[in-house]
């Protein structure tokens, strides 16, 4: 009788067992895939004519490379482009939802949720503020973009720096696609190099290059004393906690704990849900970007594990939001009067949610000089024409190891990355940001130098901005 029993016990957990892998391999979620896969479209195509200022025939040849099945091509197909409203929606009503994204001035396209249409346009946010004064072909480099004839420095290897440079464009794999390749050494070009159809004013999206955006201008108010790295973040988490007297675990999370991609709550977008209830339904969808980085449960002590998150930046985001202050058109205009305008970034678009909230995880539209630009601020320790933007006590930090990469590699700070251990043929001194499709600004310090390469890479991507300084800093006598 006891072994029956057992038998019969092993039977059920079998049949247990099987049921839950079965249900594992079912995907729930195939209808958000669909409903984002479409906003993806959608904002690409939209920023890509209108913000890039490409052609559709461009925009399907690059942009959309990186979508497994786009919806049409450039001749036609289930889409509609409004070049009056500078407009796009993916689909046709009936079949999955149809998907639309609006250009607004100075914000770059925003996506709308499904059950919007293009006369929801006006509602969405718009940047009211006037573009910077001047006009940039008449101003010098770096603040505008006069620059005079190129010349090289002696102790600079020209052949091998063409040699970097053609390193970068003659890529082994054809799905590795660089677009521009920009040399600054000692505050002045000494490289610059585009890709047919692409020119100096042309741009592109950054996707997570935008972190490091984020988190300088998260320094120009911790430096002004608005916003303190090891203060809790007191946020009103979602869901909200209807126990009288329970605390919430996540009145830990730390400014310092988000922005070292360890603040111990549920990762989202690494569990292969990013494009099905993560981050993707604010990028792409329509959703609140700030309710889905606050809608997450703490599983594990803060500052104890790295887990790269776009929400934990987001989180950043929302906590220079509040330390700002103000209504509405004071957040909007805070990132230019703080950083962009005072460094020339004349070109940089960053984009919000519909609800008016910087995305500032993924979704800025800049050109290589601009992103030149950002990289030189921080070659210069915080200083721009002899203000201090940022404090070199906030690069220390940026720059400074996450104590949860200890065991990594230490490859990650304060939403830029770092030369892991592993490598020994570039300077331990060199940090870069990182963008999805091969987006890098790479500063290296002990040689006065910046680099910035913009990609549309796709498919096997790959590209390695370590590779990329070796080879540069071949041509340094």
């Amino acid at each position: 009788m006891k072994v029956q029993i057992i038998l019969l016990l092993v039977f059920s957990f079998s049949i247990c067992s099987t049921n839950a892998q079965q249900e594992e391999n079912y995907d729930y979620f195939k209808p958000n895939r669909e409903m984002i896969a479409s906003g993806v479209q959608a904002i690409l195509t939209c920023n890509g004519l209108f913000t890039s200022e490409r052609t559709i025939d461009q925009v399907y040849d690059q942009e959309l490379k990186y979508l497994p099945r786009p919806v049409g091509t450039a001749r036609g197909g289930d889409y509609r482009i409004d070049r009056e409203k500078k407009a796009v929606a993916i689909g046709v009503p009936g079949g999955t939802p149809v998907m639309r994204a609006a250009f607004r001035d100075g914000i770059g396209c925003i996506i709308l949720p499904p059950d919007q249409t293009f006369a929801d346009i006006d509602r969405l946010p718009v940047q009211t503020l006037p573009p910077l004064e001047g006009d940039p072909a008449n101003i010098a480099w770096p603040d505008g973009d006069k620059t005079p004839a190129l010349s090289i420095p002696e102790h600079i290897n020209v052949n091998a720096l063409e040699a970097a440079s053609n390193w970068a464009f003659d890529r082994e794999s054809t799905e590795q696609v660089t677009l521009s390749l920009l040399v600054v050494h000692k505050g002045n070009i000494i490289h610059e190099r585009y890709a047919a159809g692409v020119n100096r004013s042309t741009k592109t999206r950054t996707w997570s290059t935008a972190k490091s955006i984020a988190v300088t201008l998260m320094g120009i108010l911790s430096d002004q004393g608005k916003l303190q790295l090891d203060q809790p973040l007191s946020f009103d988490w979602l869901p909200e906690i209807k126990s009288p007297g329970t605390d919430d675990p996540r009145s830990e999370i730390t400014l310092r704990h988000v922005l070292n991609m360890s603040s111990g709550l549920y990762n989202v977008d690494s569990r292969r849900m990013e494009y099905a209830t993560g981050s993707g339904l604010a990028y792409w969808a329509g959703a609140s970007i700030v309710n889905g980085a606050l809608n997450r449960g703490l599983i594990r002590k803060p500052g104890t594990y790295w887990d790269y998150e776009n929400y934990d930046t987001i989180l950043g985001v929302l906590a220079m939001k509040k330390a700002v202050g103000g209504n509405a058109q004071t957040w909007m205009e805070f990132p230019r009067k703080a950083l962009l305008d005072k460094i020339g970034m004349r070109n940089t678009f960053l984009s919000t949610d519909r609800f008016g909230d910087f995305v500032l995880s993924s979704q800025v539209y800049t050109n290589a000089r601009d992103l030149a630009r950002f990289g030189l601020l921080y070659l210069q320790n915080g200083q721009w024409n002899g203000e201090q933007i940022i404090s070199e006590d906030w690069i220390k930090f940026v720059r400074t190891p996450a104590p949860a990469t200890k065991n990594i590699g230490n490859m990650y700070g304060g939403q830029w990355w770092l030369v892991p251990d592993n490598r020994t043929d570039v300077p331990k001194d060199a940090y870069s940001t990182a963008g999805n499709r091969g987006q890098y600004v790479i500063v290296v310090p002990g040689h006065d130098l910046v680099i910035v390469r913009r990609g549309l890479d796709y498919g096997r991507q790959g590209f390695n901005r370590w590779d990329l300084t070796r080879e540069v800093l071949k041509a340094f006598k």
